[in-house]
């Protein structure tokens, strides 16, 4: 007489007989089965999580690729709320070539910016950029970049509070808001509105004037670099006006740039909330100063130029990779506390893009002098970019961090 078996597969219970063909033909069915299912079901949650190829791909390592098919991401005329400082096509730049060159990281496609996500991801929260004109160029990009994405009869605003300049889509009461620090820590340059001042004087460790406006945020991203810049800067103990405050006049740059970012770590070691607050920042924006750089007979900037580099690894004077190496040390000392900085380097893929600064074309509070008018590269701001341009592209990195981290 034939034996009788029981096989028990999860929650699959089935007898049969081991003499029967039959038999033998449904076991193999119900293991194919089951093995078909727990693959596809794996498939389906690999589809589900788009985003660990994403991030594990180098955003960072690529090339510009001529595209004047899907970009530029939004026309400037489109962006009621743009900034004269950013806008190069009104001021009078013919050659939009500029806004058509997509970043192309070498092992993966950047993902393309989705206004609808982001907002439903901000939703009843808060990103602040925290920094420099530079930052509010990204900012302003950000603002651009959302708000020619969303319906018209989205409501939303733009108003001016102290330091900050705030953006609001009500319809998801999401903030975006950007905040005058340049030099992240206290100084007497932290007027958003006039800020112009030849002696710089730093208080390298005070930050809690400003510090005490970023705690309630979601997303902070900040960025400090350009303001260092100047051969020497008066750094201060003690608080301005005060009779007994000690003033040090000091070269070394990366020397005050340290101090100035330990006592921002410092801070965000002991204040921030870190279940909530995302942290980003950003390397330094190259500028392009220097056509000898990148093979141009002495004497020339960005002023005339239409074409980014091309040349692999191209890396400019500009760029100060010792300040970058004091950011990325704070940012690993961080690490080591616990609190983690994302930190978003956009230096080289900017380097290249000698091409997008706002040079002339832009509003300039102080007109040119006869002199200047006549020899442009005397006034060219090879620091600032156009928009739409470069600062987009930094923000579909920093959304793509923000939507599928």
């Amino acid at each position: 007489m034939a034996s009788t078996h029981k096989l028990v597969l999860g929650k699959w219970k089935i007898i049969y007989n081991l003499s029967s063909v039959v038999g033998l033909l449904l076991i193999a069915y119900v293991i194919g089965a089951l093995y078909l299912r727990g693959d596809s079901q794996r498939v389906l949650e690999n589809q589900m999580r788009p985003h660990d190829s994403i991030l594990r791909c180098n955003l960072f390592s690529g090339k510009w690729v001529y595209d004047n098919i899907s970009y530029p991401l939004y026309k400037g005329n489109q962006c009621s709320l743009m900034e004269e400082d950013f806008a190069c096509d009104k001021y009078g730049r013919k050659d939009l070539n500029y806004q058509k060159w997509r970043w192309q990281p070498c092992d993966c496609d950047l993902p393309r910016f989705n206004a609808t996500a982001l907002l439903e991801k901000l939703r009843g929260k808060k990103l602040i950029f925290v920094g420099d004109s530079l930052n509010r160029n990204q900012f302003m990009s950000m603002v651009c970049l959302i708000e020619t994405s969303i319906p018209p009869s989205s409501f939303k605003s733009l108003t001016l509070k102290e330091n900050s300049i705030i953006f609001k889509a009500t319809d998801y009461n999401a903030t975006i808001e950007f905040y005058w620090s340049p030099l992240l820590v206290e100084s007497n340059c932290d007027d958003l509105a006039t800020h112009g001042v030849r002696d710089r004087i730093v208080r390298v460790h005070a930050i809690e004037k400003h510090a005490r406006q970023w705690t309630n945020a979601d997303i902070l991203v900040f960025d400090s670099y350009m303001w260092w810049l100047l051969p020497k800067m008066k750094l201060l103990w003690g608080s301005f006006g005060n009779s007994d405050a000690i003033y040090k006049e000091v070269g070394m740059r990366h020397r005050r740039y340290e101090m100035a970012l330990n006592t921002w770590s410092d801070w965000l070691e002991f204040h921030i909330n870190r279940t909530r607050t995302k942290l980003f920042f950003m390397s330094l924006s190259p500028y392009h100063s220097v056509s000898e750089d990148w093979g141009v007979d002495k004497g020339g900037n960005c002023y005339g130029e239409t074409e980014p580099i091309l040349k692999e690894g191209y890396r400019g004077s500009g760029t100060d990779r010792g300040m970058m190496q004091i950011v990325e040390s704070a940012i690993q000392k961080l690490k080591t506390s616990g609190i983690k900085v994302e930190y978003l380097d956009i230096t080289q893929l900017s380097d290249y893009r000698k091409d997008a600064h706002t040079s002339i074309y832009r509003l300039f509070w102080v007109p040119p002098t006869e002199e200047q008018l006549a020899n442009p590269k005397n006034y060219s701001d090879c620091v600032h970019w156009c928009l739409p341009g470069v600062p987009d592209v930094w923000n579909m990195i920093l959304y793509s961090y923000i939507i599928y981290s």
